[in-house]
């Protein structure tokens, strides 16, 4: 046989075949957009949420530097800029210990001079306004002007009352600029100028070393070239700089690396792994199944063009590479149309799922990453070849008496003879088509099933979001009202307390149930003795620092008991008392934090008095039995603290403890008719009454849960949609291709006596046996997948809770059953626009 050798003529004869098969070119455009589609919006949506998280933790973090030199003074900040490591140095200083004005109490600011190098790092874009320069001008951020009640304008007058070394200190300012406050960062910023700084030079030397004052320490945020190895450089700098990482040593300087770039350099575990590669798996199965089956189909239908190919001396290799190049230039078409969707549908999606992390309500940022696109399009391309290679080894290896005799079976000389005792039937034909080539259709079948399990899953998983254990560890009763302090993790104690007149006015709404008072605070400390080695939050005889709370009725008889028993008459006599056991994100018990045996005696160590020296106090020791262990829940029924040691008492043997019992929190339920009005009563009264006082409640968590419920179902019905539209296209392409492959046979039919109406029936039956077929495959995986794979999924997340459904999946058949009836009807009526001789000629 002649070996051609010519690559011109090959993609000549490729380009003559693509011109040739308008329809199929179509078809295959659209499918490698939409697989690349998949690739791109599961990349954009993966390295977007990264992007957003790593700029967010930035933001959280104070700033964008590498790392951070604190407390240091203007010398040591001279020596340490002219590093040859250092790429830029922000001169950060702090100007006061605290900002006492009574507005913060809620949300604390903090007063600082940032040059123009820290306010860039510190994301200080002004969004009117110009940067400080006088001695009375400052800048903020424009929540805290909102909770001072400064005007947005340029000269407006603020006052600002400085805790400075103990001491405190009013100071006039004017406003010259201010930007919108960041979600993440809640903490409020004013920043002087380095006039102010000149002028107070006096109050502003830096003596953290000696009494841990804040007032006049710097901190010097530096950027190296990279973010590689940052700490090492950071070590060079300090040690070449000629100070030490030795605490104790006289040249300590305290530093760390910005946690937010530490964070990025995580190693994914297993289980992370396994779902990226799983997704990257179903994407590329769901591009192969149709893109595979356009190009086996275009091959079957020009087999006899390839066989004649043979006839004049092409090789199989030149076939294949006929085949290949068709498919590249869909894909040169296809791919950049599929990136471009893709982005805009990941962009799309990154709020969403951003909305469902603890940096919701954060900027988004999803730039446009080179690695975005090439990843994408290089696994698009990928997926495209691997699709191509059977049919091109087909076309390939077919000889030209085989492309004759060509029939597109799955069994070579299949040829039966069967008997019918009732002749032939419309249904019984149109099932023995479809057997014809099992393989064509299970891969449609399979295509169409893909999209159906995905959107099965993707419902069982928004469906088995957990209401009650997501609650449960938010909220232990309707309602929890406190001091601001307590829900930013700073309360004490008697200094911010819950106020009864805030518990009286709940008290007194319509549809107050019951409720009660949890105690507790660390301004009157307890200490525990205990025989472990743990030298860590100990006093100086050794013992362990522990949280106690005493509970009224309505939060005691709230409790989780864990082992042990609840005897309320047992506690009630003051000789026993109830250890608290921390729980994991599951809410299972970790008994291991617990260090008493229940039937063991703690002995439990404070002192008493009102003394702010403990020497003048009373020190008192009290023993109690455990009686059982109960469940610290965090948010519930601790200070949010993370103590050790934790443990529970009867609100009247508690206040025998201490001299001044300090309501840490009321817990209370309200009638459910009622809860609407109860919110909207506590957010005003925190608001106008008692700012300082804030509450968090079930319809707050409710409200956050629905929008992590609305993200998975978003986010799983986007791409359920995208491979639903695969699955569709394939089926389109099945039945367009297989009534324009059998057009000669469809001749022959009607030849001896096949209506047209007849010939369309068997061609819808067709479809309805393929979308039957899909929904016995996809009911059958869908029901496996949701058993195997989702309930192990939802084990793995505290708030998921499994529940087995199929509703979802059911509920799309009868759409699946109507496309299968329409489209082989609509399909026959737009190809059929010749006569039988013409198609029996043209067969010829």
């Amino acid at each position: 046989m002649i070996k051609v050798t010519n690559k011109k003529a090959i993609r000549n004869l490729a380009y003559k075949s693509f011109k040739n098969n308008k329809i199929r070119n179509y078809i295959a455009m659209i499918a490698i957009a939409l697989t690349t589609v998949l690739f791109t919006t599961l990349f954009t949506l993966g390295m977007g949420t990264v992007e957003s998280i790593q700029q967010a933790t930035k933001r959280q973090a104070g700033g964008d530097g590498h790392a951070v030199v604190k407390y240091i003074n203007d010398d040591e900040f001279n020596t340490i800029k002219e590093h040859p490591l250092i790429k830029e140095i922000a001169y950060d200083r702090i100007l006061c210990d605290d900002i006492e004005n009574q507005e913060f109490l809620k949300r604390r600011a903090e007063f600082w001079y940032d040059d123009d190098i820290g306010l860039k790092l510190g994301f200080i874009e002004l969004a009117s306004g110009h940067k400080p320069v006088a001695e009375n001008e400052v800048i903020a951020d424009t929540k805290t002007l909102q909770l001072m009640g400064v005007p947005l304008e340029v000269g407006a007058p603020l006052t600002l009352t400085l805790n400075i070394r103990g001491e405190t200190v009013t100071r006039d300012f004017v406003l010259a600029g201010w930007w919108e406050s960041d979600p993440v960062f809640n903490v409020g910023q004013i920043f002087a100028s380095r006039a102010y700084v000149d002028a107070h030079l006096g109050e502003l030397q830096n003596t953290y070393k000696e009494d841990n004052s804040m007032t006049g320490a710097i901190q010097a945020y530096i950027m190296f070239d990279n973010s590689l190895d940052l700490e090492n450089k950071l070590a060079t700098v300090i040690t070449e700089s000629g100070y030490s990482f030795d605490e104790n040593a006289p040249n300590y300087l305290a530093s760390n690396v910005n946690w937010s770039y530490l964070s990025t350099n995580f190693e994914m575990d297993a289980q992370t792994w396994i779902a990226l590669i799983a997704a990257l798996l179903l994407i590329v199965l769901t591009g192969y199944l149709i893109i595979y089956n356009i190009f086996q189909i275009s091959v079957i239908r020009d087999i006899r063009f390839y066989g004649l190919l043979k006839t004049i001396g092409t090789t199989k290799k030149q076939i294949r590479v006929m085949i290949r190049n068709q498919a590249l230039l869909l894909s040169v078409i296809g791919i950049p149309v599929g990136l471009i969707g893709g982005f805009v549908i990941g962009v799309a999606l990154v709020p969403l799922v951003m909305s469902n992390t603890t940096y919701a309500g954060s900027a988004v940022s999803v730039s446009p990453n080179p690695w975005i696109f090439a990843g994408a399009a290089l696994f698009a391309l990928i997926t495209v070849m691997i699709s191509t290679f059977k049919p091109g080894k087909i076309a390939g290896s077919v000889s030209p008496v085989e492309a004759v005799n060509y029939t597109d079976s799955d069994k070579k000389n299949s040829a039966t003879n069967k008997k019918s005792k009732d002749g032939a039937k419309i249904h019984r034909m149109a099932r023995a088509n479809l057997g014809r080539n099992k393989k064509r259709t299970l891969l449609v079948v399979l295509s169409l099933s893909l999209s159906l399990v995905l959107l099965n899953t993707v419902f069982t998983l928004s469906t088995g979001i957990d209401m009650n254990k997501f609650l449960s560890k938010f909220n232990d009763a309707d309602f929890l009202i406190a001091h601001a302090d307590y829900f930013q993790y700073e309360y004490f104690g008697n200094e911010n307390q819950t106020t009864e007149t805030f518990i009286e006015a709940v008290q007194t709404q319509p549809g107050f149930q019951q409720g009660g008072r949890l105690y507790g605070g660390r301004d009157e400390l307890f200490t525990c003795t205990d025989n472990s080695v743990d030298i860590i939050n100990t006093n100086e005889y050794g013992d362990h620092y522990a949280a106690v709370y005493g509970l009224e009725d309505f939060p005691l008889n709230r409790l989780v008991v864990l082992d042990g028993e609840l005897d309320y008459d047992k506690l009630a006599s003051g000789k026993y008392i109830l250890e608290g056991v921390q729980l994991d994100d599951n809410n299972n018990p970790e008994f291991e934090s617990s260090h008493y045996d229940v039937g063991e005696v703690v002995e439990l160590h404070n002192y008493k008095g009102t003394s702010e020296s403990f020497e003048e106090r009373e020190y008192t020791t009290q023993q109690f039995t455990v009686l059982a262990h109960v469940a610290i829940k965090y948010y519930v029924n601790s200070d949010c603290t993370g103590w050790a040691y934790s443990f529970y008492l009867p609100a009247n043997i508690y206040k025998t403890l201490v001299t001044k019992p300090a309501v840490m929190s009321y817990t209370y339920n309200v009638a459910d008719a009622d809860e609407a009005t109860m919110e909207r009563f506590v957010a005003n009264y925190t608001d106008t009454v008692e700012p300082l006082m804030n509450y968090t409640s079930k319809l707050t968590s409710l409200a956050s849960l629905s929008e992590m419920k609305m993200t998975v179902v978003m986010v799983g019905g986007a791409l359920s949609l995208i491979i639903g539209l695969i699955g569709v296209l394939n089926f389109i392409n099945a039945v367009v291709t297989s009534i324009i492959t059998r057009r000669k046979e469809f001749a022959m039919l009607q030849s001896i006596g096949m209506t047209q109406k007849q010939l369309r029936n068997m061609l819808c039956y067709e479809g309805l046996y393929l979308t039957l077929g899909t929904g016995i495959v996809a009911l059958f995986f869908g029901s496996l997948f949701s058993l195997v794979v989702v309930n192990f999924f939802s084990g793995l997340i505290w708030f998921l809770g499994y529940q087995f459904i199929l509703w979802p999946l059911l509920s799309v058949l009868p759409f699946l059953l109507v496309m299968g009836i329409a489209i082989p009807w609509i399909a026959d009526m737009a190809t059929n626009n010749q006569s039988i001789v013409e198609r029996l000629r043209d067969a010829d």
